[in-house]
């Protein structure tokens, strides 16, 4: 292992340059088609389905304190249905497929095989490997960690940043469970960030606005965010520094996988992944994001 443990901040860094290469495999236009050929063909089962497949056919409840903020009604429209319609097996053979389809199309076939890929692909296993002895308390992960690994760099690369990303909000669900944050006052909470819009954290979430409404009352009793009337949301200053302290927290809780390529190794996976990224962000394929609230 190498001598130049990287700091949280650092870990950070190497996460986020991988978190855009994950994510395509929910907004790519190749995974409402794949998904919809296996009967998935609701944003919902797809979603849902992809996500929890590595865990075996769960539970709607299971799925649901899993993913922690969505609503459970959300959730059950489309667990236990969805493996229904595919087995977990087939919905983990197309989510691979998926990925590799995006990757290839949106990086082109010379970027997928190629040097740059392969070190990326490198880095990012050996750091995922290493999550890979660190589980417990972190069942969606280790659901993943659980699969085989693909055989080409890029879906390499891909497997790996799932891994990490996975790695990364099982600890961040830890903090707010800690800091005792509903999972209406989580999104409450990191709406008022301006991070996304408050309406596509709902929307996306699944909550109703009664629902919404309450959990922002929530917030709001415990003096984390303001509301005016017009529903614009923003935090106090318990709420910015419960929220900072939340993600200084996950950031310790994530990094110690990275310790395994060290800090040299995390700034060169950034600079690998970097057109990478840019890639995918120019398909607007990355919506914002932040740990996983």
């Amino acid at each position: 292992m190498p001598d130049d443990a990287p700091s949280p901040e650092l870990a950070r860094t190497a996460w986020s340059a991988l978190e855009p290469i994950h994510i395509p495999v929910y907004f790519a236009p190749e995974a409402r088609e794949r998904y919809a050929a296996i009967g998935l063909d609701d944003r919902a089962l797809a979603y849902f389905a992809s996500r929890s497949a590595a865990m075996g056919a769960v539970d709607p409840g299971t799925v649901t304190a899993a993913f922690y903020s969505f609503s459970p009604a959300l959730v059950g429209s489309a667990i236990p249905r969805a493996w229904s319609l595919a087995a977990p097996e087939t919905v983990l053979r197309t989510r691979l497929d998926v990925a590799d389809q995006v990757l290839r199309r949106v990086l082109g076939e010379d970027a997928a095989g190629s040097e740059r890929m392969k070190e990326a692909a490198g880095l990012a296993r050996t750091a995922a490997e290493a999550a890979a002895g660190l589980t417990p308390g972190r069942p969606l992960f280790a659901g993943h960690a659980g699969l085989e690994w693909p055989g080409e760099p890029h879906t390499v690369l891909w497997h790996a940043a799932t891994l990490l990303r996975e790695f990364r909000g099982d600890g961040h669900i830890a903090t707010l469970v800690d800091a005792r944050l509903a999972p209406l006052e989580a999104l409450a909470t990191h709406a008022a960030t301006g991070a996304m819009k408050t309406s596509f954290l709902r929307r996306s979430r699944g909550w109703s606005e009664e629902e919404w409404a309450e959990g922002i009352r929530g917030a709001v009793g415990r003096g984390l965010v303001t509301a005016d009337p017009e529903g614009a949301l923003a935090l106090t200053e318990a709420g910015r520094t419960l929220r900072a302290d939340l993600e200084t927290r996950t950031d310790v809780l994530s990094a110690g996988p990275y310790a395994a390529i060290g800090a040299r190794g995390c700034e060169r996976l950034a600079e690998l992944t970097a057109p990478f990224a840019e890639a995918f962000r120019a398909e607007g394929l990355v919506p914002g994001s932040r740990s996983r609230t």
